[in-house]
């Protein structure tokens, strides 16, 4: 169940453009991939940082996960996101080690990847995001 690599760190903007245009002009990092995510209810963007990324998340609305969030936060890291490479078995590893997941079984997210969430309560109030990248 290893994780191989921080897949991304993920940051809760209010305004993906000016977010964008703002990590530009401090970084000079280019967005690699920008898309809306309905069953997440989120317009995100990768931005590569060496091996990782960055993903800038907007909400699509007040009443998504991430509008609750940054209603409740403020602006902010929402999350960290660890690379596996077999989401199932990963969650099947956790479950039985009795952490608190938030999807017990995998969805399909941004750029098509296979993702599963694990609950913030499970390590030191931080939520964690499972990813299977797609081939």
């Amino acid at each position: 169940m290893l994780p191989y690599n921080i897949d991304h760190v993920a940051i809760a903007v209010q305004d993906l453009d000016q977010a964008l245009d703002e990590f530009r002009r401090q970084y000079g990092v280019e967005p690699i991939r920008r898309e809306v995510v309905d069953e997440q209810g989120v317009e995100e963007a990768m931005l590569a940082i060496g091996g990782s990324q960055v993903q800038l998340l907007a909400p699509l609305g007040p009443d998504t996960p991430v509008g609750r969030f940054l209603e409740r936060s403020g602006e902010g890291i929402h999350h960290i996101a660890l690379a596996v490479a077999d989401i199932e078995t990963a969650l099947a590893h956790l479950a039985n080690t009795g952490t608190r997941l938030i999807d017990e079984t995998p969805r399909v997210g941004g750029g098509g990847h296979k993702i599963a969430f694990v609950h913030p309560e499970a390590f030191a109030g931080t939520l964690v995001e499972l990813v299977e990248v797609a081939e």
